[in-house]
């Protein structure tokens, strides 16, 4: 059972110029995001978007819904992986230091609230971003993750099938206790997924553009 709430709409573009997004036959208004997260960047790709606006800032502090939270952590990491332009904001309790890191590949938001320097922090994230930043892939019979938001490399690489299933089942949103506890340790101490109340989430993604020749990644 994945994490389900009621679909957002939020405001897309054809472009990722703003002043672009201003030329007539630009915008693509208000597009309602009905069912699950999964699929619905490459729905958003295929009718042109290449800008896009949430209507609310993703909450992940302890009061907060964690099925809305992880419907917008979604859009915004799959969006990032086909380099798509997202406007977004990111709230996190107060006091939540540099836990922000852990989301430094996704599209860096808008504003950022929760961190006691959370302009620095910010700033930081935004000279920081890069696409290919924390992403995994599958290869003929093994998944591998090569993460860099920690300043240098680290790879993860398991060949045994119930890594790769429990991606499947983490990707979205999935309630903790449905993943074998072994592989969600695993997961866990390699800093891969994000924990909100029952729920774990996947944070890499499987990269839908390449910066440069994949074989150079």
């Amino acid at each position: 059972m994945t994490a389900t709430i009621t679909a957002p709409t939020l405001l897309a573009w054809r472009d990722y110029d703003p002043a672009a997004c201003a030329l007539p036959g630009m915008s693509l208004g208000e597009v309602p995001l009905t069912g699950p997260a999964r699929g619905q960047a490459a729905r958003l790709w295929d009718l042109g978007a290449r800008r896009v606006r949430l209507p609310a800032p993703v909450d992940l502090t302890a009061s907060a819904d964690p099925g809305a939270a992880l419907y917008g952590l979604s859009l915004v990491r799959d969006l990032t992986a086909r380099a798509v332009m997202v406007e977004w904001e990111l709230r996190l309790a107060p006091g939540a230091g540099e836990s922000w890191r852990a989301l430094s590949h996704l599209q860096p938001p808008a504003a950022l609230q929760g961190p006691a320097d959370a302009e620095e922090s910010l700033r930081t994230w935004r000279r920081g971003h890069y696409l290919c930043k924390c992403l995994w892939r599958k290869g003929p019979g093994f998944i591998q993750i090569r993460d860099r938001r920690w300043g240098e490399l680290r790879r993860f690489t398991a060949d045994e099938p119930e890594y790769e299933e429990a991606i499947g089942l983490l990707d979205h949103g999935a309630p903790a206790d449905t993943v074998p506890r072994a592989v969600l340790d695993d997961f866990r101490g390699e800093q891969l997924i994000l924990e909100l109340g029952p729920y774990a989430w996947w944070l890499p993604y499987r990269v839908s553009r390449w910066l440069q020749q994949s074989i150079a990644i």
